[in-house]
């Protein structure tokens, strides 16, 4: 197992055969992944060594100082934090060494095919269909709330294949090819301006049945894996202290006295200390995750994410008073990624209402805490044991 000096020789030798400043960046990050120093706690050959997921933070320190590109995490995120883990623990050896390599060097874009505009925070009861033809499956249905499907090569998505079960066990996990026929792209204007998302329309599309992640009717279980992952992912992400959408608002403090009040400065306090909380928080839960898959409790980080977020950008708001009305940019705009604290307090303050529902509606976290973290008597669930061909919708 590769260990820090190990990393930092391994590192070096990256460097000096692949010079940041002479070599083209998708090179480079190609190389990158080859040497294992992309995820150093995947296995070798899928961009690792096996090495403790902590000790990624010697390589990012030593790339970083040398000045070579990233992969833009921010463009590729639901990538990296959701497909890639989920593909780690149920794809095949070909899925893994097919799809792993270009999507972390961000050469393909992912997206997530889960929610339904029946579907949003019950997402089991999802109503889009899977139906078997020979080696291939044929699938019909809409998808809503896409992240990035205007940019996206590939999709994770979940279908019905068997409506004669209770929900839950009739779904089975794909891979969708977000450029085969029948898959067409909306956009969904948000409040604003922006159409980052996007509602999927899926209409006959013909996947192989080597696209399937797990098993037949397993696709529950499998979604957990990116669910839980994707929670950590906005919930977790790594920040420097007093990172995230404080920052501005910190450097609006110092920087502009004459705005300041009693009251909003007892609330900035709290909300900092509150920020670095979570912070902290998520530095703990990531290195947890070093022994596994994470669990449950990256749905209280997620919470706090969301929390934080509307509560510090609404601050924002009211300390810059008319200023924090305005809006550089109300045109429709298909973005490559969400840029939380590089616009206007406006923009910041519009953007983190759609927090409270990305990632798994607060409400239904709130029952995931409540139940899985701390251990309370779950609500009645009427529907549990019903076919899904049987219920309301």
């Amino acid at each position: 197992m590769a260990g820090p000096a190990d990393l930092r020789r391994r590192t070096a030798a990256l460097l000096a055969a692949h010079p940041p400043a002479t070599t083209a960046p998708l090179d480079f990050l190609r190389a990158r992944f080859d040497a294992g120093l992309a995820w150093v706690h995947f296995p070798e050959g899928l961009g690792g060594l096996g090495a403790p997921r902590a000790h990624q933070a010697v390589v990012d320190a030593a790339l970083a100082a040398a000045g070579a590109p990233d992969n833009d995490p921010r463009r590729i995120g639901i990538g990296l934090g959701m497909a890639a883990p989920t593909l780690l623990t149920y794809g095949t050896e070909e899925q893994k060494r097919r799809f792993l390599r270009p999507l972390w060097v961000g050469e393909e874009v992912w997206c997530q095919l889960f929610s339904e505009p029946g579907a949003g925070s019950d997402l089991a009861a999802l109503a889009t269909r899977a139906v078997r033809d020979g080696d291939d499956w044929v699938v019909t249905g809409q998808k809503v709330w896409t992240s990035s499907a205007h940019l996206a090569r590939w999709a994770i998505l979940v279908a019905r294949t068997d409506p004669d079960v209770p929900k839950h066990r009739g779904i089975t996990y794909f891979l969708c090819d977000m450029t085969d026929p029948g898959v067409e792209v909306r956009p969904l204007r948000q409040i604003t301006g922006e159409a980052e998302f996007n509602e999927v329309f899926l209409t006959g599309v013909r996947i192989p049945d080597s696209r399937r992640l797990g098993a037949v009717g397993d696709g529950w279980r499998v979604a957990q894996t990116t669910l839980n992952n994707e929670r950590v992912a906005i919930g977790g992400m790594k920040l420097p202290r007093e990172g995230g959408m404080i920052a501005p608002v910190a450097r609006t403090w110092r920087a502009r006295p004459e705005l300041r009040t009693h009251e909003l400065r007892q609330r900035l306090l709290t909300l900092w200390v509150e920020a670095e909380v979570a912070r902290l928080t998520g530095e703990r839960l990531r290195q947890q995750l070093a022994a596994g898959q994470p669990g449950p409790e990256g749905a209280g980080l997620k919470l706090a994410f969301a929390h934080l977020n509307q509560q510090i950008s609404g601050l924002e708001v009211e300390l810059l008073g008319e200023e924090g009305l305005l809006y550089d940019d109300w045109t429709l705009r298909r973005p490559e990624r969400v840029d939380f604290t590089g616009r206007d307090a406006g923009y910041r303050y519009l953007r983190a209402k759609g927090n409270s529902i990305e990632g798994g509606t607060s409400e239904i976290l709130l029952n995931i805490v409540a139940e899985r973290v701390l251990g309370l008597p779950a609500e009645p669930r009427t529907d549990k044991d019903v076919p899904w061909k049987a219920l309301a919708r």
